[in-house]
């Protein structure tokens, strides 16, 4: 075990794969230079052809990561969630559907690294957090990481997936510090990972948002509330049977999800327990989102959009009550 930067540990998994498997290879804006940080090292390692600074064409690059992917190449493509709509047609009208529509003949390994970059002042344009619209698509795997041994197995799993995946990198996360085991470790698709263990209420909390429920957890033991705190690190596959065995266990749920809360992740999960573990709850199922507004450039208004601790700690009161 070794303590390792968020980033840090995104740059691991690529370098590691990209050792491993010379038809990986990376492509996005800038890369080279590492404007972000995740691709440092890696033109010095692996060369201009593995290593390749694209236009600023969402659209031509997504697409050429697609072609790539279909003829034996396995491409990691570096972009932002903000500038994934100007590439929806490829990532929806291709990516999503072309082995569906080729009748299962067609292998499409392309991994999309999509950046969240929100909570920092960077206003509507750049604060997207996309992953909810993307679990609507059929077809794309979709991966939520919040520590960085987390993202650094989840990474390598989807570099060596044969379905198209987007990795939602959490940036709030960035220069967050944890133990990445040594070796080359994977994390399983569709496994929850039940962070702690708890007795009266299950908080359900994604990416940015798991550290808030382990602080929340920890400030309810004070009240003597025991809180069980889960992390789904996949939402496509989703692990719903972890979350509806915690469900009959505690008898209450609370999500927590960073995305706008109208068709949110935490909407769908909030409506599988619903439908499914109906007779398990005690109370209403509450969501903890971001409110339904653009986000806004003043910091003083921002801060008021998202999940906190406080609000996580008072929605828990709330099924209790």
């Amino acid at each position: 075990m070794a303590q390792t930067i968020f980033g840090e540990a995104i740059n691991q998994a690529i370098i590691e794969e990209m050792r491993r498997d010379e038809s990986v290879f990376i492509m996005g804006e800038d890369i080279r230079r590492s404007v972000y940080g995740a691709t440092a090292n890696l033109l010095e390692e692996f060369g201009e052809k593995r290593v390749i600074d694209t236009p600023l064409s969402e659209n031509g690059f997504f697409g050429a990561a697609i072609g790539a992917s279909l003829v034996g190449m396995r491409p990691i493509v570096e972009t932002l969630t903000s500038f994934m709509w100007v590439g929806m047609d490829q990532l929806i009208s291709q990516a999503a559907k072309m082995r569906y529509m080729f009748g299962g003949q067609a292998r499409l390994p392309v991994v999309y690294r999509a950046t969240m970059f929100y909570g920092g002042g960077s206003a509507a344009h750049h604060s997207d957090r996309s992953y909810p619209m993307f679990m609507n698509m059929p077809g794309l795997k979709i991966i939520v990481p919040s520590s960085p041994a987390d993202v650094k197995g989840l990474l390598k799993t989807a570099i060596r997936d044969d379905d198209p995946c987007i990795v939602f990198e959490d940036g709030t996360l960035a220069g967050s510090r944890g133990e990445v085991p040594d070796g080359d470790r994977l994390v399983e698709f569709g496994k929850a990972n039940v962070l702690r263990q708890g007795e009266d209420c299950t908080v359900v909390a994604i990416a940015g948002s798991v550290s808030m429920a382990m602080n929340a957890a920890e400030e309810l033991v004070a009240e003597g509330v025991s809180v069980e705190v889960i992390d789904p690190r996949t939402m496509v596959p989703l692990d719903k049977q972890t979350i509806l065995d915690s469900v009959e266990k505690t008898g209450r749920l609370v999500c927590v999800d960073p995305a706008h809360k109208v068709c949110s992740a935490a909407s769908e999960i909030a409506s599988i327990v619903a439908q499914e573990g109906f007779w398990s709850l005690q109370a209403p199922v509450v969501k903890v989102a971001s409110e339904q507004v653009h986000i806004p450039y003043t910091p003083a208004l921002e801060k008021l959009v998202y999940p906190t601790k406080d609000k996580i700690v008072e929605a828990v009161r709330e099924t209790l009550d």
